[in-house]
């Protein structure tokens, strides 16, 4: 089975393609639809646009198609020498311009490969020289004395960018700056008097609503797609920055950077990524919110960069067996799994086990909300973070500290060790106190390492080898301690536990 991957839609190869397509024509006894005009569909109960049919896009794409642009972004490839038995002599070997560590690189690597002269040349490695590549992307002008919005990954490492617009004049685009986190690029084109996009409110749109795409995908110039949003702010992994908004518009590599309309004309998001398990369009596409971007414009035409701010904790998902171990009626808000020494939360008195609920008065529905609520704060400011803890809501007051600065939150508590090896029938566990070199290998000062897990443990995913150091937030020091705790426990218990290098709390039903 082909696992599934986030592909960033950006930067299709510029690879010549041969494309058929098929048209299936309807029954002759099924009424055609009615055409509706944009502004009409917007003004229509959803009852009456059903029975009307799919709205005409054709005025949005003739006012707004003028104002996206292609964007060619050139790279330099350094050649390195292949692996041993990776050339074939034809030049398509296995270099690709991106580390091969990179969760895309596959997807990139199917395209690449087929590009003559992209690989190592020859069974005996390559020649070291500097050769380039070029990627397509897409994107708008948003003022029009020249500035364009685009996706970061699109100009990546490109030394050479180039604009095209619809009338087929060519600019060279300046990189203003890019900022990695939200995958948001400004470009500076050197022109007056451009058409431009009419920016709109994403908070405003609705699921279910139509919403329209304009890119360039495998370089074929301002293509038109449509679909509806599925989803509004989504979380997606390694992306925790960004409040997606996902659709089902079709969108492949080349679509990246391209403007997301509703059918008022309004740009609401910025095309990025798709859902994919072969590196085209299978129904999942996700686009930046516009006002999320646009904040991102502002600060790099202002200053350069983008400020972003940060509390210093790891914090994993609620379920309804962890809420009721903290004795919360549901499972609301982000459950603080550790904290980083001397971080800003430390330094409010956050502790692992706290579940964050709000942030300065606004609620936190769950773990995958909070770091954008937070990056959305100003480093240096002062906030009130309402966490639950020992059965009580409690308010603590933190100074925000600067995303930049973050470090990797390290495993680290006190306590001491004691007592011997046990088991617990009710948990399932057989434990032992922590030797000193294992204490010095894992970077943890006390707990309990799991020798056999079984019954309800085993049920829960407690795996030898993992660290027990909490139980529902209490710290366990020995075998004594943890029976103890059990056999007082009621249905659910929430554990601390360490495992590799993350500190992870574990529902688990004793019921």
């Amino acid at each position: 089975m082909k696992s599934k991957i986030l592909t960033r839609s950006a930067a299709a190869v510029a690879v010549a393609v041969a494309v058929s397509a098929g048209y299936v024509a309807g029954h002759n006894n099924v009424p055609a639809p009615q055409v509706i005009a944009p502004a009409q569909a917007a003004m229509m109960p959803a009852e009456a646009a059903a029975k009307t049919g799919i709205p005409d896009f054709s005025g949005l794409v003739e006012t707004y198609g003028p104002a996206v642009v292609n964007i060619s972004a050139k790279h330099v490839v350094k050649q390195t020498a292949q692996r041993r038995g990776g050339g074939n002599g034809n030049g398509n070997a296995n270099q690709v311009p991106m580390d091969p560590d990179d969760p895309f690189y596959q997807f990139f690597k199917r395209f690449y490969g087929n590009v003559p002269g992209l690989g190592g040349g020859g069974g005996d490695g390559g020649s070291g020289a500097d050769r380039p590549s070029e990627g397509l992307g897409s994107g708008f002008i948003v003022s029009s004395d020249g500035y364009i919005l685009t996706n970061a990954h699109v100009v990546d490492n490109a030394n050479v960018v180039t604009v095209k617009l619809t009338d087929k004049r060519e600019y060279r685009a300046k990189v203003i700056g890019a900022d990695k986190q939200s995958d948001v690029a400004v470009l500076k084109i050197d022109a007056k008097d451009l058409p431009t996009v009419k920016i709109g409110d994403p908070n405003g749109s609705k699921v279910g609503q139509w919403v329209v795409a304009i890119g360039s995908p495998y370089g074929f110039d301002n293509t038109v797609t449509s679909g509806i949003i599925s989803a509004k702010s989504r979380a997606l992994p390694n992306e925790n920055y960004t409040p997606f908004i996902q659709t089902d518009v079709p969108v492949n590599p080349g679509n990246s950077g391209g403007p997301l309309f509703n059918l008022q004309g309004e740009v609401i998001g910025i095309n990025s990524m798709i859902y994919s398990q072969t590196g085209g369009f299978q129904g999942l596409s996700f686009a930046i919110p516009i006002n999320e971007a646009i904040k991102v414009k502002d600060a790099i035409i202002k200053t350069g960069h983008v400020d972003r701010g940060r509390l210093g904790v790891t914090v994993q998902g609620m379920n309804q067996t962890l809420a009721n171990s903290f004795g919360m009626k549901s499972p609301a808000g982000a459950l603080v799994s550790s904290v980083e020494p001397g971080g800003p939360a430390a330094k409010a008195g956050l502790q692992p086990g706290d579940v964050i609920t709000a942030l300065n008065g606004a609620p936190v529905a769950d773990s995958t909300s909070l770091p954008a609520q937070v990056a959305g704060l100003a480093p240096g400011t002062s906030a009130k973070v309402t966490v639950w803890r020992d059965k009580s809501a409690k308010d603590l007051d933190v100074t925000i500290g600067a995303l930049k600065d973050a470090k990797t939150a390290s495993a680290n508590a006190n306590g001491d060790d004691g007592g011997a090896s046990a088991q617990d029938a009710r948990l399932g566990v057989a434990v032992r106190p922590l030797t000193p070199e294992e204490k010095q290998q894992g970077s943890v000062s006390r707990g309990l390492l799991v020798q056999q897990s079984n019954g309800a443990a085993a049920n829960a995913g407690i795996q030898p080898g993992d660290v027990i150091l909490a139980v529902n937030g209490q710290p366990v020091t020995s075998p004594q301690q943890l029976k103890a705790m059990i056999s007082k426990a009621g249905d659910s218990i929430a554990l601390l536990i360490q495992r590799d290098d993350a500190q992870i709390f574990v529902p688990v039903d004793l019921g």
